[in-house]
């Protein structure tokens, strides 16, 4: 029975994903041109588009359903609690640019780093689109479910609390029956194509060494994030990031905080250390808003774009500067593939100085990561949950009501 669940169990699934798609990926890049292998990829990409409207269309009903009606409960601590999130998302994204760029002034000048990855083949186009756009953008979602939380907690409307906390039932339900089941196979089909491109065997052996230096720069921060949040809640962290394996595995194979949202409620709500109110209000909101792996992985990798193309790495001044600015965008840059380094193309080109080529490196090198990045957004969110139910444990917060 035991070993029956462990193969039921969601790691599982999603780990025979990546497998399979892989080797599927492989099969299909050596047998390219021959026509039966030319349809199957056009099966992989057509299912892969749908599978991903599927989910991206639920992402603003999770946003709504979860952080509306946590706030709600929360009475008239919702306001504090809210300044305390975005408080601690902010420094933990600008400590980790801050980090990152200590990083990069030690090692970058003592790394012969290669600057080509080419002859990637090109996946076909889909061969036909079934668009499911969202009811909003993520970033509307996730203002108006703070604001319809707070004024209802302002005006204590029984009514729409009352609603909100059965819509978020309902979006539960779809959660555990719809977007579960299929994340194993969403994430199969993305391996397919990233193994079938080259990706995985081609494009990050190019940059293997400051990949690796950024993972273990993820690892490092992502254990002072739980240490501190232990230390402050003076709750075991570990206790926590146990049941996280899931979501960092989910969020390699999604590349966005925000489609891994699903899978990070489950997780964080497995532990006994977390309160359930602090969990259903944080992991929605700091799916959006604290992106600290890849804050950390973008200033490393503008560092390192810099003295490949430039002969020198930015000032100290320019690089705080940048520090301090790229963790108000990755505030408001949006949980999905490649969002930080999007939202702040601005500052890479305005502060940083970069041309053309400079940012189509920056774009090409980041997204060789982006997973393991999101990975760290997201196992990251679980530490600053911790320190939110410290908070609210210190200061005689009730759960559910407004003490």
């Amino acid at each position: 029975m035991k070993k029956n669940s462990i193969f039921r169990s969601l790691p599982f699934k999603l780990l025979v994903g990546v497998i399979a798609g892989v080797l599927v990926g492989l099969l299909l890049s050596s047998t390219d041109g021959n026509a039966f292998s030319r349809a199957i990829l056009n099966i992989v990409v057509t299912l892969k588009y749908i599978l991903n409207q599927i989910i991206n269309f639920c992402i603003p009903l999770i946003i709504i359903a979860f952080i509306a009606p946590s706030i709600t409960q929360m009475g008239k601590n919702a306001s504090k609690l809210l300044l305390i999130a975005v408080t601690i998302a902010y420094t933990s994204s600008v400590g980790a640019a801050f980090f990152s760029t200590a990083s990069g002034y030690l090692l970058i000048p003592h790394l012969s780093i290669s600057s080509t990855a080419d002859g990637l083949k090109e996946l076909p186009a889909a061969v036909f689109e079934l668009s499911i756009p969202q009811i909003m953008p993520v970033m509307s979602a996730l203002v108006f479910s703070i604001m319809i939380g707070l004024a209802a907690a302002w005006t204590k409307a029984e009514l729409i609390s009352n609603i909100l906390e059965e819509f978020q039932k309902i979006v539960l339900a779809i959660v555990s029956r719809i977007m579960i089941p299929i994340l194993p196979f969403f994430i199969g089909l993305t391996f397919c194509g990233l193994s079938y491109e080259g990706s995985i065997t081609k494009q990050v052996p190019v940059f293997l060494k400051i990949i690796i230096i950024v993972l273990i720069g993820h690892y490092i921060w992502m254990t002072l994030l739980y240490t501190i949040a232990g230390l402050y809640s003076k709750k075991n962290p570990i206790e926590v990031i146990r049941h996280y394996g899931p979501a960092y595995l989910t969020s390699i194979g999604t590349m966005s905080s925000a489609a891994t949202l699903a899978v990070a409620l489950q997780c964080a709500g497995k532990s006994k250390v977390l309160r359930k109110d602090m969990v259903s209000f944080g992991i929605p909101l700091f799916a959006n808003i604290h992106l600290c792996g890849s804050v950390l992985t973008e200033v490393f990798f503008c560092m390192t774009v810099s003295k490949i193309l430039y002969g020198t790495i930015p000032s100290a001044g320019t690089m705080i500067l940048f520090c301090v600015l790229l963790g108000i965008f990755a505030i408001g840059a949006p949980g999905v593939p490649g969002g930080t380094v999007m939202a702040s193309l601005g500052l890479i080109t305005g502060v940083l100085g970069f041309n053309d080529t400079g940012t189509a490196l920056m774009l090409t090198i980041f997204a060789l990561q982006d997973s393991f990045g999101t990975a760290c957004n997201v196992t990251g969110d679980g530490a600053l949950t911790l320190i939110l139910t410290g908070y609210a444990e210190r200061h005689g917060i009730k759960e559910g009501t407004d003490n």
